[in-house]
């Protein structure tokens, strides 16, 4: 009887965990990368990403960049931003194991007033049964 309570414990404990930090649908990512966008989190909206492809003001996009890189360029350009809203207008996988998600952003840049608007569109790979983030594009 301990030894299940204890299991049931243990289970209780770890399971939300585990899918809070696993993204196992592209809505889950969709919610995370919202949440990460809202927060400056560049580190939460990268995750476990090895290479990202950035089209956003500040980076050359070129060619996928590799995920610390990738962190510190996402972070240099939400910096500037106060978030005045953001959300989530289409969630698509496009084929097995590839998808996107689109945010629409408003935001001023510090110490100013004027609103700007700008959508976001996130592309998405499966790996492992995890979605990881593989392009990040930004459009006014």
């Amino acid at each position: 009887m301990r030894i299940r309570w204890l299991v049931a414990c243990a289970a209780a404990v770890l399971v939300p965990g585990q899918a809070a930090a696993a993204q196992r649908t592209l809505s889950d990512a969709a919610e995370r990368a919202k949440q990460a966008i809202s927060t400056h989190d560049a580190q939460a909206l990268v995750g476990q990403s090895s290479n990202v492809v950035l089209q956003i003001p500040g980076a050359d996009p070129s060619s996928p960049l590799a995920r610390s890189q990738a962190i510190e360029l996402v972070r240099r350009y939400l910096r500037p931003a106060e978030e005045r809203g953001l959300d989530v207008t289409a969630i698509r996988e496009i084929e097995r194991g590839k998808g996107f998600i689109e945010l629409a952003r408003r935001y001023v840049v510090s110490g100013t007033v004027e609103l700007r608007h700008e959508t976001l569109y996130l592309g998405y790979r499966l790996f492992s049964g995890e979605w990881r983030l593989v392009e990040l594009r930004s459009a006014p």
